[in-house]
């Protein structure tokens, strides 16, 4: 798909990218002291090597190819790089540090999202592809690079303020943090596949009691209360994400196989159990603001529905729906994933606030990352692991998030609560479940992060 034309955007200057840039560094970390930092060429305590260059002023979606340096044991891609033979930290006289990297201009490049907006690659469904990333090219999905550039960043300051920084603490003190989430996108279609299996095969009589199932017996993914008790189990919270929109899209593409106004009941036990219901906006919210503002008010007659939302399909024009996110006052979104592999989409493990390229500034919404969908682990298009090689896959990720005190965002659809799926089932589910339960983690909602990162709660 092609993708609408570029709007008219702000001036992308160093001082813009450096005011979004700290923003989040300051975000990142508890307690962090006054200390000046910037471009060399002033009386900084924190110097950052400028490099001369004109990329931000253009359209071009990638900058040069990185540099490659050691950081903690870590060789890590670094972007506007033009001192690769000086140390990453000089110290400098009257405890002031110089970063001989400008890792202001790569951490904007990066959180901002800059490849995929100005970028005309777009899938079948109108996403940036993963294929057409620079994670992809150099290899660096799994790893929060941002994170790490905000790690170097931090060592500079801790050394000219002689304190030392720690990670915001989630709730109960916990170092890092787990979002359960659901898309409910099938009710009554489990039975579907093995009728059609057996139509092929020309077996009537087991096509005939597929089909008798159906009309006398609940579907196996008409399962939310299961959904909920299995993810309470763990003693987690999960989040719903429902679709109000039963049409299918305009490409043809389903949404809903259910009527979200016949199951106002199950939302509401759901909501009295503890579970958070948001918004799973339909094929076309993502471009639409009439649409997304109607299936909005659907979610919200239930007066305690949170003010989350993600998208169908994992939706997003960069040029155009962050937009509509901010229009329709959500509270957070938690779209911002690669539908193809796990990982980290802006190499970055904690929430933030998306890059509003027509006004220079931040987005008003804040942005909760998926790092890892049940599709993405088995299926044709993306990857195709093995039952036995999903965790083995996922651990040095989670690894990176736990390091860094961040969100490990998790999305497993209803339907994959059915035990006739042995792949990305409920057994690879309770192993992801089981492992993060054995950390020192807190399991936590939408709404709660959003609290917590704006009101993070005291150590």
């Amino acid at each position: 798909m092609v993708p609408p034309p570029l709007p008219a955007v702000a001036p992308v200057t160093a001082e813009v990218r450096l005011a979004y840039v700290l923003r989040h560094f300051w975000a990142a970390y508890a307690q962090v002291p006054a200390v000046s930092i910037g471009y060399a060429g002033t009386q900084l305590q924190v110097e950052i090597v400028a490099v001369e260059h004109d990329f931000f002023a253009g359209t071009a979606p990638y900058p040069n190819p990185p540099e490659w340096r050691e950081w903690a044991g870590q060789r890590l891609p670094f972007f506007f790089d033009d001192n690769p033979n000086l140390p990453l930290l000089e110290l400098l006289p009257e405890s002031r540090v110089r970063i001989n990297t400008d890792i202001i201009s790569a951490v904007f490049y990066l959180l901002s999202g800059w490849q995929e907006f100005f970028s005309e690659e777009r899938d079948q469904h109108g996403r940036f592809p993963y294929a057409a990333s620079v994670q992809a090219h150099y290899g660096f999905v799994a790893v929060p690079i941002v994170n790490y550039y905000f790690e170097i960043l931090k060592t500079a300051v801790e050394h000219v303020t002689g304190q030392a920084l720690r990670p915001r603490r989630w709730a109960g003190g916990a170092t890092w943090a787990a979002f359960i989430t659901h898309d409910i996108d099938n009710l009554h279609s489990a039975w579907k596949q093995p009728a059609k299996a057996a139509l092929r095969r020309g077996n009537l009589l087991s096509f005939g009691r597929q089909l008798g199932r159906h009309f006398t017996q609940k579907d196996a993914w008409d399962n939310l209360e299961l959904v909920q008790q299995t993810v309470a189990g763990y003693g987690a919270k999960s989040t719903f994400f429902f679709l109000p929109e039963y049409r299918k899209g305009a490409n043809g593409t389903p949404n809903a196989d259910y009527r979200y106004h016949r199951i106002t009941k199950s939302v509401d036990s759901l909501l009295q159990a503890g579970a958070e219901v948001a918004l799973h906006g339909s094929l076309g919210t993502s471009t639409s603001e009439g649409q997304l503002l109607h299936e909005a008010t659907q979610i919200h007659q239930f007066k305690h529905a949170s003010q989350g939302l993600r998208f169908h399909y994992l939706s997003w024009e960069p040029r155009i729906t962050p937009t509509l996110v901010d229009e329709l006052t959500s509270a957070y979104d938690s779209t911002l994933g690669f539908a193809e592999h796990y990982g980290f989409r802006h190499s970055y493990c904690l929430p933030f606030q998306p890059f509003d390229f027509r006004t220079g500034q931040a987005h008003d919404f804040l942005e909760i990352p998926l790092n890892v969908m049940d599709a993405t682990l088995h299926h044709p298009r993306y990857l195709q692991l093995a039952p036995d090689e999903i965790l083995p896959a996922l651990l040095p990720m989670f690894q990176e998030i736990e390091r860094f005190g961040g969100i490990c965002t998790v999305l497993w659809h209803n339907e994959n609560f059915d035990a006739a799926n042995q792949r990305n089932g409920p057994e690879q589910f309770r192993t992801i479940m089981e492992y993060l339960r054995g950390r020192n983690l807190a399991f936590v909602n939408g709404q709660e992060i959003w609290q917590q990162t704006y009101n993070p709660p005291s150590s």
